[in-house]
């Protein structure tokens, strides 16, 4: 049976057929502007993203620091050798006035 061989359907059934076809397409196009809008949701949220950023980075620092603890410390220890340094010098160039 060829394509020719296929029996005609009447114009009714082709119309109705043609509805049905683009009623399933609105219907997938609708599924898809729904999940590119819940993607562009999730992306532009900040508090979201920032709750996810800051979860992923204490995963990574504390698997840093069970793999390798004393360097875990010593950077612990020159950062807030940091932080004191800086705060001793505003304190004393505030005094200086």
């Amino acid at each position: 049976m060829t394509a020719t061989d296929r029996p005609r359907l009447n114009k009714k059934t082709e119309r109705n057929l043609t509805r049905i076809q683009a009623h399933d397409n609105a219907a997938a196009a609708r599924a898809d502007l729904v999940s590119t809008l819940s993607a562009l949701e999730d992306k532009l949220n900040v508090p979201r993203q920032f709750k996810i950023k800051t979860a992923e980075a204490k995963v990574r620092l504390r698997r840093f620091a069970d793999e390798q603890p004393v360097v875990a410390i010593g950077v612990a220890v020159a950062a807030v050798a940091a932080v004191g340094v800086t705060v001793w010098l505003v304190v004393r160039a505030n005094l200086d006035r």
